[in-house]
């Protein structure tokens, strides 16, 4: 045993190297990376550009604080962002990861209400089974019961309406587009039950990701929902922490559902493990507000803008860019798809295989029919964890997926370079360790 404090008492492999889709641990075992960690490895491991820059960049300047410097970096990679964001993003705040992003958001959606003589605004509409950090700022936000039950009483009062989550809430005989609009309209209900003077911003993720395991909106939702703010002069703040920077087939999840926000975070793939980073980005018109007004967001951190992190942003994202990946993700985002059907489709405890891209989710139910899911008390999603591990694959199960304590999914968020041989082993080793998990 030595001292560091993990996530749990488990003894954990110890990881030694990475190459492509595989990490190797100190036994010699390799294991393929399935889930990109938590959907961060998005250019797999040992990445030769990338490992180039952040060389670079260290033999040229590691760190310079932000109160006292910009850096070529930082620059760089915010002009990268602008020039490919959702129209109207215009400026790049950039900290060291996903909660730090969220934080951000809330705090500069907050300023920018004072900025603009509305100092009534101060409440946050999010959604049930969402996940947007663990931060108290960002989990107060998040509607996970199970993340949030410790820490209820430190946590900031924050309303939550029902996710857009198709498989369990859309009604029989319901259509696509009228469950969407229904689903959105809980936004309306909700800002007139508190008072539109009162709310500031609403958060929600464009496809839920470690929570609900990858559940994407249907079609006009989020422009339902973009609808609502405008009317009601809320902001909209979209979470894309998980499934942004290419995770869904488009640089940006929003752009599937045709709607920008105000305020959009980003962190895991900007990075792709390589340095640990995040960004908020936003409006013109929200920057001005504060520039034209009090002239500066009070909020830092002492490791935001960091010259190493930004530098190895820029590579990641040039190389998403360059050499063209996303037209891959998509198109081997298919074939896991179509892969994972063939495998699980008619499986009798797999309820659904959803998700875009290589953001993909399996929700394990104990009865198909019914929907039923598993007594928590099994721990489905602990025992595929463990025996997918076993078979030498990394994924993501979790539990708690309909309410914060029923439910089983397993997410996964393979490499963007993954080929189409590995998807098959990929999928191979997931449905022997569901049928173990089972049975066990």
């Amino acid at each position: 045993m030595g001292h560091v404090f993990g996530r749990s008492n488990a003894q954990l492999p110890r990881a030694v190297r990475g190459e492509g889709c595989y990490i190797h641990d100190a036994a010699g075992r390799a294991y393929l990376d399935g889930s990109g960690g938590a959907a961060v490895s998005c250019l797999g491991h040992s990445d030769p550009d990338v490992r180039a820059a952040i060389h670079a960049q260290l033999d040229q300047l590691a760190f310079a604080h932000t109160g006292f410097f910009t850096s070529e970096p930082a620059e760089a990679l915010a002009d990268l962002l602008i020039e490919n964001a959702p129209q109207g993003i215009d400026r790049v705040y950039l900290l060291s990861g996903g909660s730090e992003a969220v934080e951000a958001a809330i705090k500069l959606a907050r300023q920018y209400m004072l900025e603009t003589g509305q100092p009534q605004r101060h409440r946050v509409i999010a959604r049930r089974q969402s996940y947007h950090g663990n931060t108290l700022g960002a989990l107060a936000a998040g509607g996970n019961a199970w993340r949030r039950e410790k820490y209820a009483p430190l946590l900031v009062e924050t309303s939550h309406i029902a996710a857009c989550y198709a498989y369990r809430l859309r009604e029989e005989g319901e259509s696509a587009e009228a469950y969407g609009l229904r689903a959105a309209d809980e936004l309306e209900a909700e800002i007139q039950r508190l008072g539109a003077e009162s709310v500031m911003a609403f958060i929600a993720e464009p496809v839920v990701g470690a929570t609900a395991g990858a559940v994407p909106a249907v079609e006009g939702y989020f422009k339902r929902i973009r609808e609502i703010c405008d009317r009601h002069g809320v902001l909209l703040i979209l979470d894309e922490v998980m499934c942004g920077m290419g995770r869904t087939g488009t640089l940006f999840a929003c752009e599937q559902d045709g709607v920008s926000p105000d305020i959009v975070t980003i962190a895991k793939g900007l990075g792709a493990g390589y340095m640990p980073i995040g960004a908020m980005l936003c409006t013109g018109a929200i920057y001005e507000a504060i520039a034209q007004g009090s002239g500066a967001f009070q909020h830092g951190h002492t490791y935001h803008g960091h010259p190493l992190a930004a530098a190895a942003g820029r590579a990641v994202l040039s190389a998403i860019l360059e050499r063209r990946l996303l037209p891959q993700v998509r198109a081997r985002g298919q074939y896991l798809d179509a892969t994972l059907h063939d495998a699980l489709g008619q499986h009798p405890h797999v309820g659904d295989i959803r998700g875009r891209g290589l953001f993909r989710g399996i929700e394990l139910v104990a009865d198909r029919d019914s929907k039923t899911p598993f007594d928590p008390a099994l721990k489905i999603n602990a025992k595929v964890k463990r025996f997918a591990m076993d078979e030498g694959l990394i994924c993501y199960p979790a539990g708690g997926t309909l309410d914060g304590k029923h439910g089983d999914h397993v997410l996964l968020a393979p490499p963007f370079i993954i080929s189409e041989a590995q998807i098959g082993e990929l999928v191979g080793k997931l449905s022997r360790a569901i049928d173990r998990a089972i049975a066990a």
